[in-house]
């Protein structure tokens, strides 16, 4: 049976596309969803009046996938999660999960059904995932999954290094005031 896609439809086709599908599936899943209409003569004829302004929303939807990805490509989003001695989560990270931190971290809303991880998350570290964005545009970025309370227990890098060369710069003349004064650099740091 010929229908006529209303929206895009995975692995089908997108907008105003034109293709043949199952009877059964036409009629009990892509019509009543309002996901396509029959590709009768007159709803052909409407869809060569629409043509442009679908190409125009196309190009539209194309221009800012392609710019989410931007934004996207080569992030890394952190996750905490219960981890055992040898690095091993109790439990996994879910789509769920990775969508959360995307939100939070990031500011982008992604629907968890379009992201790939290549198989379950049970480790610590870093895991490449695919974020599907729209048609073949996808993006690539790493979850990086830590253990809870890993990133509250150790001071960030920055603030660490500024510390040291601060008490590296400071002039002390006898060993004992050296370490003195790391020490108090340190427990700064750490409040």
């Amino acid at each position: 049976m010929k229908v006529i896609l209303l929206q895009e439809l995975k692995g089908r086709g997108g907008e105003g596309d034109v293709v043949d599908v199952a009877r059964g599936f036409a009629v009990n899943y892509l019509l009543p969803r309002k996901i396509a209409i029959q590709a009768t003569k007159g709803n052909l004829k409407q869809l060569e009046l629409r043509s442009h302004n679908i190409e125009t929303r196309e190009g539209q939807r194309i221009g800012d996938a392609e710019a989410l990805a931007a934004k996207l490509n080569g992030k890394v989003v952190t996750i905490e999660a219960k981890v055992g001695e040898e690095g091993r989560l109790f439990g996994s990270v879910t789509h769920a999960h990775i969508e959360t931190a995307l939100l939070e971290q990031l500011g982008v809303e992604v629907d968890r059904r379009k992201i790939e991880t290549h198989g379950a998350i049970k480790d610590a570290g870093p895991h490449p995932i695919e974020v599907s964005i729209y048609r073949e545009t996808k993006a690539e970025l790493t979850v990086q999954v830590i253990a809870e309370g890993a990133a509250a227990a150790a001071p960030p890098v920055p603030e660490a290094a500024a510390a040291a060369e601060e008490v590296a710069e400071t002039p002390v003349e006898d060993a004992a005031e050296v370490a003195e004064a790391a020490e108090a650099q340190a427990e700064e740091v750490a409040e």
